[in-house]
C-alpha cells in the first residue's frame, strides 16, 4: 500500500511580514503541490498553514471532492463519478516539516493547551489558536503522523517546499 508522502514548509521575509507557504504530496508516482501568499505574517503562521492547506486537500482528495490528483494526466472512466479511489481511503499520512514549533505544537502541546483553556504554562494566551484548532480537526479527522526533517539539509521535497516560498515571497513582495 502506498502512503502519502507529505512536505511542508513556511516563511516570511522579515518577521512579522510578506510570507507564503508550500506543500508537495506524494502518492506512489503521482505528485501535487500547492502554495500561497500573504502580504503580512509571521513564519509560525506560514508553517500552520502549509500543514494545514496540504492537510485540506488530502481531506478532500479522500472525500471525494477531487476524483484525482490534479497533475494526474489519467482521465476518470466517468468524468461525474467523484468517489475517491479505494485505496486513498486507509492510505497513512506522513507529514515532513522542518518546524519544531508545528510537529512539538500538534503532537506534544496542544492536549495541555486545550485542558487550560488555550493558555500557555505561563498562563498567556497561545499563539495562532484559530489556526492550532483548525489543525487539531483536521488531524483528529485524518490521523496523520508528523516527522521533523532538517530544514536546509538537501532533502529535495523540503528544498523544493522552500525554493518555492522564497520565489512567492519575491514575486508577490512590492520592490522598494
Amino acid at each position: 500500500m502506498n502512503d502519502f508522502i507529505v512536505y511542508t514548509d513556511g516563511g516570511c521575509s522579515n518577521n512579522p511580514g510578506p510570507g507564503a507557504w508550500a506543500y508537495v504530496i506524494h502518492f506512489g508516482d503521482r505528485s501535487h503541490e500547492d502554495s500561497g501568499f500573504e502580504p503580512e505574517t509571521t513564519n509560525n503562521r506560514m508553517e500552520l498553514i502549509a500543514v494545514i492547506q496540504a492537510l485540506t486537500f488530502l481531506r478532500e482528495l479522500k472525500t471525494g471532492t477531487y476524483r484525482r490528483f490534479p497533475s494526474d494526466s489519467r482521465s476518470p472512466s466517468d468524468p461525474g463519478d467523484a468517489a475517491p479511489e479505494p485505496r486513498w481511503l486507509s492510505a497513512p499520512i506522513k507529514i515532513h516539516t522542518d518546524s519544531q514549533y508545528v510537529r512539538n505544537g500538534i503532537t506534544a502541546w496542544i492536549s495541555s493547551w486545550k485542558l487550560r483553556g488555550w493558555k500557555t504554562s505561563d498562563k498567556k494566551p497561545v499563539k495562532n489558536q484559530e489556526l492550532w484548532i483548525r489543525l487539531d480537526a483536521l488531524v483528529q479527522e485524518l490521523g496523520p503522523e508528523f516527522f521533523w526533517v532538517a530544514g536546509h539539509a538537501g532533502n529535495p521535497d523540503n528544498e523544493r517546499c522552500d525554493s518555492n516560498v522564497r520565489a512567492l515571497i519575491k514575486a508577490k513582495t512590492p520592490q522598494k
